[in-house]
């Protein structure tokens, strides 16, 4: 069991993530506001997680303090090991969601963060892409569980 420790959203492609308290999460879509929001959207494209844990070990072993909004991705959590939730339905708070697929590093990740390792060593360790099954509010803290 895990949970909510940051939440974040892009206005537009390239400005830096918002950090909230909530999101509302709309079923099918994608999170209110963020820039990936749409009808019909992808079911890859609607929330993105990556783990805390992750995020700090790639910090120890860079010598770096990059903080977990800057990876470009709607939900940092800590205490859950994402990638054993691929292809399973899952909640965060009160909001079902499906893991459709890893959330792989890129390029673009790797030269915002003037980093030159950020692929090799996220590269089964970036998240998940999820769909929203179900719509409502997330809230920082909330609990993350089959």
């Amino acid at each position: 069991m895990g949970k909510v420790r940051e939440i974040g959203i892009f206005i537009n492609q390239d400005n830096k993530i918002l950090n909230l308290q909530e999101v509302e999460a709309i079923a099918g879509k994608g999170l209110i506001n963020d820039s990936h929001f749409k009808k019909d959207n992808d079911k890859r494209c609607q929330i993105t997680l990556i783990e805390i844990e992750n995020i700090n070990h790639y910090n120890k072993i860079s010598g770096t303090n990059i903080q977990a909004v800057n990876f470009r991705r709607n939900i940092v959590t800590e205490g859950i090991k994402l990638n054993d939730l691929i292809a399973k339905e899952f909640f965060i708070g009160k909001i079902k969601v499906k893991a459709h697929d890893l959330c792989r590093p890129c390029k673009y990740l790797q030269e915002s963060l003037k980093q030159k390792n950020i692929i090799k060593e996220f590269l089964r360790k970036g998240g998940l892409r999820c769909e929203i099954l179900s719509s409502g509010k997330i809230f920082i803290g909330d609990i993350i569980q089959q």
